[in-house]
């Protein structure tokens, strides 16, 4: 007697697995940025010179015309951590479903709620690094001469494209938490 193996099952099963396969590398990549970003940021601050850390405030390369003293490189820095920082909480949102799509949970709650609070954390960073590159202007300048120190208030496209993107998610979730919400209604019927 043989037993006939439906197709659609089978490849649905090969989708999962492959599926709980990306999302375990994925976590793991969300993991390496959470180690390696701070670092990365730290030495960024603490190495690059004058004219590459005036684009970070929003400010041309000649606009710092003082030397940098270390006060003001790590003042800087730290506030450049304060965007970074909420990117990772982000990330680590993101880290969460993707061990949860690893475990199989795919359409779950859970799974909608971290993804919902990875687009919320990452807008949140998009926001404080507008604010942060104005911060980040005056504390760069604040050693020039008088009528010589800036406060810079930049928007770029990147802004832009994240907050955009950020919103997508926002509602893919919430298009998936609605289908959630009427499966369940469904099984209660049949």
């Amino acid at each position: 007697m043989s037993l006939a193996v439906n197709p659609v099952t089978v490849a649905a099963a090969d989708h999962l697995q492959r599926i709980r396969r990306i999302s375990r590398w994925m976590a793991m990549a969300c993991l390496g940025m959470i180690g390696v970003l701070p670092l990365a940021l730290i030495y960024y601050w603490a190495t690059t010179g004058a004219s590459e850390l005036a684009v970070q405030g929003n400010l041309q390369g000649t606009a710092v015309q003082a030397n940098l003293q270390a006060w003001q490189r790590w003042a800087a820095g730290a506030v450049s951590a304060v965007p970074l920082a909420m990117l990772l909480m982000g990330v680590w949102q993101a880290r969460c479903c993707f061990a949860q799509f690893a475990q199989g949970r795919v359409f779950t709650l859970e799974a909608t709620a971290y993804l919902r609070r990875f687009s919320g954390w990452v807008a949140a960073a998009a926001l404080a690094a507008i604010v942060a590159g104005a911060v980040v202007s005056v504390l760069l300048t604040l050693h020039n001469p008088p009528g010589m120190r800036q406060l810079s208030v930049g928007i770029s496209s990147n802004h832009v494209f994240i907050l955009f993107f950020v919103g997508l998610i926002w509602l893919m979730v919430d298009i998936i938490g609605q289908g959630q919400t009427l499966a369940e209604e469904n099984e209660r019927f049949v």
